[in-house]
């Protein structure tokens, strides 16, 4: 298969305060490892979202509409192609949502998502 690795976006400036996307390296590893095609560069966050955490579900969903664009210039990498987005943790899926959105939108032919955690309601 054709299928490209690519990690969930983080928006520049919370790039500079973490010094490092955990969900870059961790595709990185995997496209390292299955051999599969890696672009850390396909999806950008241009517009800075406040932190989800403690919002609502639907909040969640309304916050991420539309921060997560397709880098100009990036349609041909991902037209007709499956893509793999890969992310650290998924609480509500809004974020992932909004990526595979973009990417389906933008010719994708299929969107997957890999995570290496759910985050769950505490009980």
């Amino acid at each position: 298969r054709n299928m490209l690795i690519v990690p969930m976006p983080l928006h520049w400036t919370r790039l500079v305060k973490r010094r490092f996307n955990q969900s870059a390296h961790l595709a990185e590893a995997l496209a390292r490892e299955t051999g599969l095609p890696h672009r850390p560069d396909v999806l950008i966050r241009p517009r800075a979202t406040p932190s989800l955490g403690g919002m609502g579900h639907d909040h969640r969903f309304q916050t991420m509409a539309g921060a997560i664009t397709l880098r100009e210039g990036q349609r041909r990498r991902i037209a007709g192609r499956p893509v793999l987005i890969v992310d650290d943790v998924m609480t509500s899926g809004a974020s992932l949502s909004a990526a595979a959105e973009t990417l389906v939108t933008h010719g994708a032919a299929e969107v997957s998502i890999l995570v290496l955690a759910r985050a769950g309601r505490a009980t």
